[in-house]
């Protein structure tokens, strides 16, 4: 059995301590054997730098996806290129930097990660149609090498095409795990087909917060529509995500299981 841990959107240096503290005592207690995170907010919230992605794989995580948020630091055009470990959305134009799939080898079998952006309520972003795209990649992974199992990290803002994605990819992948919103859901399900899904994984950082960051802050940007710059929160450290249990002969989810472990976060001292 192989099991993937996959976390939730590491949110600003509240969400990097919660991994600092709390990510090695998970992977013992689950028997992980490889660990996928959305890392596009780990630097103050808002994007992800060079020194982060590298600070979050000397953590434990092996693969860090992004999307919308992925190259708001200047500094990860030159280095997603370089940086196998870090995908942006497979569905991004050829020009933009970086791969959005790649092959690992996880307890000797092989995996293809593929991370795909959604299309609705991304309105400014002109990409290819997310299922046009999962299809394809899907097609051309089956051709070129059958027994490797594929898992599809899907970035979109509602539910409704989360969810459609499930059943467009039913039986053709181990998992579809769905990101973004911040908000962990409650629909952890595998198919009759063996496919894991769950349509949001959440967050890590402060639970007690607004996406992670501080609501009395949000709730001013949202009462005045002033530009307001967003502040971390440290209130109650969270750690949320999903664990997957995959059949080593069959490829096929046999579990898959939330995560919402507290630990404990402190804001350093200035």
């Amino acid at each position: 059995m192989i099991n993937i841990l996959f976390l939730g959107e590491v949110t600003g240096r509240p969400g990097i301590t919660a991994i600092k503290n709390g990510l090695q005592a998970l992977k013992t207690e689950y028997n992980i054997d490889y660990t996928i995170a959305n890392g596009e907010g780990m630097t103050n919230g808002f994007g992800i730098g060079k020194a982060h992605s590298l600070q979050l794989g000397k953590l434990g995580v092996d693969t860090i996806t992004g999307a919308e948020k992925l190259f708001y630091k200047i500094d990860m055009v030159e280095f997603v290129p370089k940086a196998g470990f870090i995908l942006r959305p497979a569905n991004y134009p050829p020009l933009c930097p970086g791969h959005g799939y790649r092959h690992v080898v996880i307890k000797n079998r092989k995996f293809a990660i593929v991370n795909i952006q959604g299309n609705s309520n991304f309105p400014r972003q002109n990409i290819q149609n997310a299922f046009f795209t999962a299809d394809s990649i899907l097609k051309k992974l089956n051709e070129t090498n059958p027994d490797e199992l594929v898992i599809v990290i899907f970035h979109a803002a509602t539910t409704a095409e989360k969810k459609t994605m499930k059943f467009f990819l039913d039986g053709r992948c181990s998992a579809v795990i769905g990101t973004h919103t911040k908000v962990i859901t409650a629909d952890e399900t595998v198919s009759e087909k063996g496919t894991a899904y769950i349509t949001d994984i959440g967050r890590v950082g402060s639970f007690m917060s607004a996406g992670g960051f501080d609501p009395a802050e949000e709730i001013r940007k949202l009462r005045s529509q002033l530009p307001v710059r967003s502040q971390e929160c440290w209130d109650d450290g969270i750690i949320e995500g999903a664990v997957v249990s995959i059949d080593e002969e069959t490829g096929k989810a046999l579990s898959i299981s939330r995560i919402m472990k507290h630990v404990d976060i402190k804001r350093p001292e200035k």
